[in-house]
This record gives structure tokens, sequence and C-alpha cells, in this order.
């Protein structure tokens, strides 16, 4: 289980990337928006990548945290102190010389 939701958070996160790097940026960056005249004009490309980056982050929270919630399934909770193995140190008895 948490092997496949591993691979899936994976490929979520390149996607993310990829969808990130393809936005247009200010100075141009890698942003591909298509001619006015196309099918997809620049402004629908900027509204499918910003909702595509939306649900692609959404999908890379909640694989995160259920990565993390899996991950600390089984463990038991304890203190730090409970696994020191340090004793209180035992008050010696005097020892009184017998008397010859």
């Amino acid at each position: 289980m948490q092997v496949v939701l591993l691979i899936i958070h994976l490929a979520i996160a390149i996607a993310l990337v990829g969808v990130i790097l393809l936005q247009r940026s200010e100075g141009g960056g890698l942003g591909m928006g298509g001619n006015a005249g196309g099918m997809m004009s620049a402004r629908g490309a900027a509204d499918l990548l910003t909702k595509a980056t939306s649900f692609l982050a959404a999908g890379f929270l909640l694989t995160s945290l259920t990565l993390a919630i899996l991950a600390g399934q089984g463990r038991e909770s304890s203190s730090v102190l409970d696994e020191t193995n340090i004793e209180a140190p035992q008050p010696e008895t005097p020892t009184v010389p017998i008397p010859d």
C-alpha cells in the first residue's frame, strides 16, 4: 500500500514541477500559451494550467499526509525518559566495625 502511494506521490510531484514550469512568468519563462487563432488562447492555457496546478497541489498534499499517517502507524508512543536506563543512586548503608 505504501509503495503504491509513494509511486503516485512521486508521479504527482513530477507532474507538478512540469505544470509549474509551463506557466508563463513575468518574463515569459517556459510558457507556451499558443496563438490567439488556435483552439486554446493564451488566457485559456493560463486557466487550464492554474487549475491543473491547484489539483496537483491538492493531490500532493493529500498523498503527503496519507504517507505520514501510514508511516506513524504501529509505533507505540513513548517518552525519551522511558527509554533511558538511568537508575537512582542507592544510598549505601554505613558499615559499623565490630568491636574486638
